[in-house]
């Protein structure tokens, strides 16, 4: 084998995409401001949401406890103390979902409207 040989390989178009497609995972990322906006506006809903469901699964939970005492244990009274707790547990979890929506908004406006603004100005 000669000094002055080389062994070349060239990629394929597609294995150029792939490692094109690697490659810009690990590359450090900027968000693009209407993906933050996004981003922002659908953590507010989602965290009212599960807050608000936690409170529901625990208001039924408690309303089934008291279903239980009633039915299996003969308890009738505070069977339906209990019941009547979760069955309130339950109604509250909407005016919570709307509290904590509300709250989160008020916290987060500032930010939104500033990338509203920016985006706005980018387009104009």
């Amino acid at each position: 084998m000669e000094n002055n040989e080389k062994f070349e390989y060239t990629y394929s178009a597609q294995k150029q995409e792939e490692i094109e497609s690697i490659r810009r995972k690990y590359l450090p990322q900027e968000e693009d401001k209407m993906e933050k906006l996004r981003r922002l506006d659908k953590s507010v809903e989602q965290k009212a949401t599960i807050i608000s469901i936690i409170v529901g699964i625990v208001g039924t939970l408690i309303m089934g406890f008291g279903m239980c005492m009633c039915i299996e244990w003969s308890e009738y009274i505070s069977g339906i103390i209990i019941g009547i707790t979760g069955i309130v547990v339950i109604v509250t979890a909407y005016p919570i979902y709307q509290y904590v929506l509300k709250k989160q908004r008020k916290k987060i406006t500032p930010e939104i409207l500033r990338l509203t603004d920016e985006i706005s100005n980018i387009r104009s």
